[in-house]
């Protein structure tokens, strides 16, 4: 059974040595690329022309010449090293590089999967981690950027507005409602806004005042904003949920805004830490949520 023999190469930073100080025509040159110094150039290549036993260059002063078996050597030795850099930058620019942002588990999921393909057109050497969570996670260590809804970030954080949440009375249109007297018998949906004594809450009393109509109580009530969504599609009672997450159904007609006034919430805020904020990952994030958001703000303008 044939054996299959290792290659018999000399050391490759003597080759490496060689080649760049043959492309430069000098050691100090090669040294300065490598950065090593011209001793250590000088040596690499001393230890090259005993392996092989054969001058490899001609030394002057203030140059240095191949021989015959050095210029018959530098041609493979240089298309090699140029092969070695191609399949390198290859590697490079092919490999997958992850881009982490967070926000909301109701935002992740009405606003940001549903976009999440054209983040992948725009950036096809990265991958998106969308990461859900309500609570704000760390910008140095956890995710490189977050969408949050509410006034400041903390100290260190670089914060960019995207666009202003507002609050409307919607429904299923199944259920008929055009007008105030026809909210006499529909249940009220609530859901825990988790905030409290904020001015910008999106409560039913705020909104009954609005509309000049006397206040109502009971109804469905959730923990999650998701599922208010849910009940307030599946036609279980009418909600005030963001114009935002529900964008897609109102356009659709599976939801429709009958009357009454929209309250305004807070600011939506693409937020980084500003000692990441060179980073790639960072840089690639911002530019995606500001082309995916930049309608909404134009909107509101």
């Amino acid at each position: 059974m044939h054996e299959e023999r290792g290659r018999r190469l000399p050391p490759l930073g003597a080759l490496r040595a060689f080649e760049a100080a043959a492309r430069r025509g000098s050691f100090k040159l090669a040294a300065e690329e490598l950065h090593v110094t011209p001793t250590a150039i000088s040596h690499q290549i001393r230890q090259l022309e005993e392996v092989l036993e054969v001058r490899l260059f001609e030394r002057a002063t203030r140059a240095v010449r191949l021989t015959d078996a050095g210029a018959r050597l530098y041609p493979a030795l240089r298309d090699g090293f140029d092969s070695f850099e191609q399949a390198v930058e290859a590697v490079r620019r092919h490999r997958t590089r992850t881009a982490t942002l967070s926000a909301t588990v109701a935002f992740v999921a009405r606003r940001l999967a549903p976009l999440a393909g054209s983040f992948r057109t725009a950036y096809p050497d990265w991958t998106l981690r969308l990461d859900a969570s309500d609570h704000p996670v760390d910008l140095d260590a956890d995710a490189d950027a977050a969408i949050r809804l509410g006034p400041g970030s903390g100290a260190g954080l670089v914060t960019e507005p995207l666009f202003q949440d507002r609050y409307a009375l919607v429904c299923s249109p199944r259920l008929g409602i055009a007008g105030p007297a026809d909210l006499r018998d529909a249940p009220l949906i609530h859901y825990d806004w988790g905030i409290r004594d904020d001015p910008l809450a999106p409560l039913w009393r705020d909104w009954f005042a609005r509309a000049g109509i006397a206040p109502r109580e009971g109804g469905l009530s959730f923990t999650d904003e998701i599922h208010a969504v849910q009940a307030t599609l599946a036609g279980q009672g009418v909600a005030l949920l963001s114009v935002h997450l529900v964008a897609d159904e109102l356009a659709l007609g599976a939801l429709v805004q009958p009357f009454g006034p929209v309250l305004d919430g807070h600011y939506y805020q693409l937020v980084y830490s500003a000692r990441q904020r060179d980073r790639a990952a960072v840089g690639v994030l911002r530019e995606w949520v500001m082309a995916c958001f930049r309608g909404a703000a134009r909107a509101q303008s």
